[in-house]
């Protein structure tokens, strides 16, 4: 089913600012250590609002620890990541996005001509326990019918925005089908919210602004906030079902018909990148280090990190 959500996306950026669970991390010594021979001081990632917290409070300062770059990071959500880029707004050293298949659609091979995945993570219902929708998802009540009945206390993103916004769409019509429940697709949008900047989507759960929101395993796991697990037919999460996931599909405001695929991250460096070398660094950095990413919510699965197109020597660990 196709379908197309009419609110117009703001574009905001989000900065994260709240407080430090994952501060210290520990520097990280090994092949990245060192300054850059172009002179380097710091390197500047434009990523998927969805990393924001793991970047900001974990891998950031892990980078810096192991490379003696300081890293910059600016979030937006995906779709708007793409077209800050392609539009010359933006001049990141390394862009990061939450679908991978967007990423190579939008800048290859004008560019960049290869990107490495190196993650992957799972759709959630997260909720705040202490609201009476919350009360009710700890309870066990099923998710859907919950999300049916809190007016305007559940979020979700911007779908044209970026991939979590339009994988919340996808989730609803693939519920309807999979619970065999006729309107419920219709009825968990009209019942939902928009919250435009994606970093910001979990600070209202947390806050208990909003009971639950349509997130990311990972972004619960930031915020230290319970969540619903989904079935995988729903959960997006399962590459042997990728078949299943692209029967729902969502039509965004400037056009493109986006079908439902399996969670994927990957990153990329520029060929206009200012800093080059520092953003193949931090790309390396993320595919070499599975354990830290674990400890930021995500999943490395096996078969990742892997690398797709003309990957630089020395990218891949």
């Amino acid at each position: 089913m196709t379908q197309r959500d009419n609110h117009p996306g703001t574009g905001n950026p989000g900065r994260v600012s709240r407080r430090g669970f994952l501060a210290g991390a520990a520097a990280l010594g090994g092949s990245l250590g060192g300054c850059l021979a172009s002179g380097a001081s710091t390197v500047s990632v434009l990523s998927a609002g969805s990393l924001a917290a793991a970047f900001e409070e974990r891998i950031g300062s892990a980078f810096a620890g192991a490379t003696d770059l300081e890293f910059q990071g600016t979030y937006y959500g995906s779709r708007a990541v793409m077209r800050l880029v392609v539009d010359g707004q933006r001049r990141p050293d390394v862009v990061v996005s939450a679908d991978a298949t967007l990423l190579r659609d939008r800048l290859r091979p004008a560019t960049t001509t290869w990107d490495v995945v190196f993650a992957t993570n799972a759709l959630v219902i997260a909720y705040n326990p202490e609201t009476e929708a919350g009360e009710r998802l700890a309870d066990g009540e099923p998710w859907h019918a919950v999300l049916q009945s809190a007016d305007g206390r559940v979020a979700r993103t911007d779908p044209d925005l970026d991939p979590l916004g339009y994988r919340a769409i996808q989730l609803f019509d693939l519920a309807e089908r999979y619970y065999d429940k006729p309107g419920l697709a219709g009825a968990l949008r009209a019942n939902t919210v928009i919250e435009p900047e994606e970093p910001q989507l979990l600070a209202a759960v947390e806050s208990g602004e909003r009971a639950a929101a349509v997130a990311y395993r990972n972004m619960a796991h930031d915020w230290d906030v319970p969540a619903v697990e989904l079935p995988p037919k729903l959960n997006f999460a399962d590459p042997r079902l990728a078949d299943h996931y692209a029967t729902a599909t969502y039509t965004t405001a400037d056009g493109p018909t986006l079908s439902g695929r399996p969670i994927r991250y990957n990153a990329t460096v520029p060929e206009n990148a200012d800093h080059p070398e520092a953003g193949r660094r931090f790309v390396r950095f993320l595919a070499e280090r599975p354990a830290l990413l674990r400890e930021s919510g995500l999943v490395v699965p096996d078969g990742v990190p892997n690398g797709h197109g003309d990957v630089p020597e020395g990218v891949m660990p």
